[in-house]
């Protein structure tokens, strides 16, 4: 067995024919290269196509109806600008919280530092429960904001919260490292030179660490986007309200409209491509400052 970390490289004596010489590339790949391919070939591209297959059935006209159709529009709009509202809210707060546990010693801070990874491990319908508990009218922090007339459960507002919580960690997990390796001699630099602090966090320390904080948004985004279990149980998944798309993609088929379902399915998986695109571009951003 070859356990070679490079790219597979072509055999003495293959094939002019480019179809052969691809078919000897592969029949002389790496084994760490199979185990990679063969995983992502059916973990997420026969996935992928087949999603898309499912909706290329319908005519284009089929397609463009369903796609536009003014509850799917009202999911659109609930789904992505809340999660986009989540993400930028997380990428200063993040930055914030990550900031505190680079630069601050405190008492409990491994406590701290653990706990922020506790999105990543409770299963979103358990978060769900627990937000839509503590924020509903009667809950601990839900009494409170009744009296002034805002209700967090059953809202678009739970919706950003649950997507607030769940998206929090990406930001703080991707600006932390960067932020723990930057040099605190340029800081100290800057600060003889008759810098303040703000002009030394502004001018000296926030660029750098602007491709990772743009990069923890943009996972956060993608991650919001995509969310359901707790989403569910905490807004009233009312159409037109604070309906998001994945839990109109779970009533279609509730309803056996697959051929619905999949359709807005396809256009979460190509705005979800067009913010893994975006990502790859912040991160040959970021590669710059390396």
């Amino acid at each position: 067995m070859t356990l070679s970390s490079a790219s597979p490289t072509p055999t003495p004596g293959s094939s002019p024919n480019p179809l052969g010489n691809f078919l000897n590339r592969v029949r002389h790949l790496s084994w760490p290269w199979r185990i990679t391919w063969f995983y992502l070939t059916f973990m997420l591209f026969l996935p992928t196509v087949a999603l898309v297959l499912r909706a290329s059935t319908l005519s284009p006209a089929e397609v463009w109806r369903i796609a536009t159709d003014p509850v799917a529009i009202a999911a659109y709009n609930v789904t992505f600008f809340t999660s986009l509202a989540a993400a930028l809210i997380n990428g200063f707060v993040g930055l914030i919280a990550a900031w505190v546990l680079v630069r601050y010693e405190f008492p409990g801070k491994k406590f701290v530092d653990a706990a922020i990874d506790l999105p990543f491990a409770l299963p979103t319908a358990v978060a769900g429960l627990t937000l839509s508990t503590v924020y509903s009218n009667v809950g601990w922090i839900g009494s409170l904001l009744a009296p002034f007339g805002i209700q967090v459960s059953f809202t678009r507002l739970g919706v950003l919260l649950a997507m607030l919580f769940i998206s929090f960690p990406f930001v703080v997990r991707t600006v932390q490292p960067v932020l723990q390796e930057m040099e605190r001699d340029i800081e100290e630099a800057a600060w003889c030179l008759g810098a303040s602090e703000w002009q030394t966090f502004w001018r000296v320390v926030l660029p750098p660490l602007m491709p990772a904080v743009l990069t923890g948004v943009a996972l956060g985004f993608a991650r919001a986007v995509g969310e359901y279990g707790s989403v569910v149980i905490i807004a009233g998944n009312i159409p037109f309200q604070d309906l998001i798309a994945p839990v109109l993609i779970f009533q279609r088929l509730e309803q056996f409209d697959y051929a619905g379902a999949t359709v807005i399915g396809t256009v979460l998986l190509l705005i979800s491509l067009a913010s893994l695109v975006m990502i790859n571009v912040i991160e040959a951003y970021r590669r710059r400052y390396d």
